[in-house]
């Protein structure tokens, strides 16, 4: 015991920090590596799935994904205009009036469906598939 101050001395100077504080730094150090490890696994994914997609463009399924794509884009408007056509010229023949009330209606969903929601989710299927799917981009859907 030192006299002056009334606080208890060690014999082994040589180690100021208290063990305690020892383990609490040591336990920071851990926990500041571990998150800065998790940081640069979970940042570095997007830039190694790139690679993925590169690739990915050359099989034969991102063809069959364009072709679909171009089949729908195309595709939809034509036979929805041909249908509601139809419908239009057939509607004035016809002299049952529930058949021209199926008719109208079969010309007013041809043109929903075939003229407006089939290039319109062409267009944002490929909006997805170049903007958010890693990788999507080197394809340009």
């Amino acid at each position: 015991m030192d006299s002056a101050n009334n606080t208890p001395t060690t014999q082994d100077d040589s180690n100021p920090v208290p063990l305690s504080n020892q383990l609490l730094l040591s336990n920071q150090l851990t926990r500041s590596l571990g998150f800065t490890a998790l940081g640069i696994i979970v940042f570095s994914q997007p830039v190694l799935a790139q690679d993925v997609g590169a690739a990915f463009c050359q099989t034969s399924l991102a063809q069959t994904i364009k072709n679909v794509f171009t089949l729908i884009q195309f595709g939809g408007p034509l036979v929805g205009g041909v249908v509601a056509l139809g419908a239009a010229v057939l509607t004035p023949v016809v002299s049952r009036v529930d058949l021209k009330k199926e008719l109208k209606e079969t010309r007013n969903q041809a043109l929903v469906w075939g003229v407006l929601v089939a290039p319109l989710g062409t267009a944002l299927l490929q909006f997805l598939l170049n903007n958010v799917v890693a990788g999507g981009a080197s394809c340009t859907f």
